[in-house]
């Protein structure tokens, strides 16, 4: 649904015929961003990353931000490497998942 709904505004990263990866964003928010698990998360996730904060930087935004549970311990040390810290915490209220939804944001300058 969100795909089908979205897929026009993602920023797609492609290997010959496949599309290994994609990144969505809205505003300062970044919405998604996926990596095949045959292909790299640190290259190809770096990629589509600086892509969208260059876009949320152009847009004159001072900071990005992103979200991620507590469970997810691959996107919170991406996102970590990337520059994103800690900013709040809330439980999932949108997926009813019982998790922790942890808030990240990353100064643009």
């Amino acid at each position: 649904m969100y795909i089908a709904r979205r897929g026009r505004e993602f920023w797609f990263c492609q290997c010959a015929e496949y599309i290994v990866g994609f990144v969505h964003w809205q505003g300062d928010f970044i919405e998604a961003l996926h990596v095949h698990g045959r292909y790299s998360l640190a290259e190809i996730g770096t990629l589509l990353m600086d892509k969208a904060e260059a876009e949320i930087r152009r847009l004159g935004f001072a900071a990005a931000r992103l979200e991620t549970d507590t469970v997810n311990m691959v996107n919170q040390q991406f996102s970590s490497r990337c520059g994103y810290t800690e900013a709040d915490r809330y439980p999932d209220t949108e997926w009813e998942s019982k998790l922790m939804t942890i808030l990240l944001v990353k100064p643009l300058q």
